[in-house]
């Protein structure tokens, strides 16, 4: 009879086995997996992803991704691809099959019509010396040692490693694309994800009074009560003519603190971070959080097209919106 502490361990050993077979991907990327990653890049179409059974099923998941993150992709399923929805694939696109044996059956009768087109093939399988392999133009290694399978027979670990390649393939085109936040959120317009687009700056920024406005040419000493009173943490300064001309910050005050024995006699214009980031209304909310994260910083002057600050938009402000 099998123990509770039986099951524990059978657990223990499926994550093990599962965590190794990915593990020992990152031995076997080569040049096959660089030569792939330009294929696709570029690539003047899409990316037609097919498999059979589980293969499939991850195959389906690796299209999602690659869409998600900037790269179009479809799941052509092998058996339906002969009997029509071979249609999909077009001269430019770029095909990533998918078998574990290299030898599955439907997916091999779909092989003269990529080779009939010209479509490169990029093969995923766990047997180099399989149909395939030998017919793929780039081949990428996703053999296993073993399934967490006891009976070696249900694909476990190499669905899971096959899944893992897929991402990094994402992964490394998002990376290869410059892929940003605001670009992932264009993506996914329902749901949380998608309130980044759905607001402008101008809808959430601060306004009126309540933008700490402050000249360059005040005290650094009066300053500091001025960005306690506005409780942003932040002050926009600006000059005679009402442009931006830096900012003052908590962190930069610390750091003034720090170099400084005698503030006294300093003015704004003497300690503040001159060109500082900003962005406009009319961008998106999406755009602005990008530009808070990239640069570690909590807040944006909004600007018109001649400088002059008209607003403030805040990390708060986009937290409460349900942007970040």
């Amino acid at each position: 009879m099998i123990t509770l502490n039986d099951v524990l361990l059978s657990a223990k050993e499926v994550f093990e086995i599962e965590a190794n077979s990915i593990l020992k991907l990152s031995d076997r990327l080569d040049k096959n997996f660089l030569d792939a990653i330009e294929i696709i890049y570029n690539s003047k179409g899409k990316v037609v992803v097919t498999g059979m059974g589980k293969s499939g099923l991850v195959g389906r998941k690796i299209a999602s991704t690659l869409c998600s993150t900037g790269t179009p992709a479809v799941f052509l399923h092998p058996a339906e691809s002969t009997h029509g929805d071979s249609g999909i694939i077009s001269r430019g696109d770029v095909v990533i099959a998918i078998s574990n044996s290299g030898e599955t059956g439907e997916l091999l009768n779909l092989l003269p019509l990529l080779h009939r087109f010209n479509v490169p093939v990029i093969s995923m399988t766990g047997n180099l010396n399989s149909t395939l392999a030998k017919m793929g133009s780039v081949v990428i290694d996703i053999s296993v040692e073993k399934e967490a399978c006891p009976l070696g027979k249900a694909p476990t670990a190499s669905t899971t490693a096959t899944l893992a390649m897929g991402d990094a393939i994402a992964v490394c085109l998002l990376k290869k694309r410059g892929f940003t936040t605001e670009d992932f959120l264009l993506y996914h317009p329902s749901g949380a994800l998608g309130k980044g687009i759905l607001y402008t700056v101008e809808e959430l920024m601060l306004k009126g009074e309540n933008v700490p406005l402050i000249s360059e040419k005040v005290d650094f000493k009066e300053a500091l009560t001025f960005i306690t009173e506005k409780k942003l943490g932040t002050a926009i300064i600006i000059n005679e003519n009402g442009v931006l001309t830096g900012v003052l910050t908590d962190g930069d005050i610390r750091r003034i603190l720090i170099k400084y024995d005698n503030i006294s006699n300093l003015k704004l214009q003497d300690v503040m971070t001159r060109n500082p980031k900003t962005i406009s209304k009319v961008d998106l909310c999406a755009k602005a959080l990008s530009i808070m994260e990239r640069h570690s910083i909590t807040s944006l002057a909004v600007v018109d097209d001649n400088q002059i600050p008209i607003g403030i938009i805040h990390i708060h402000d986009l937290l409460k919106a349900g942007v970040a």
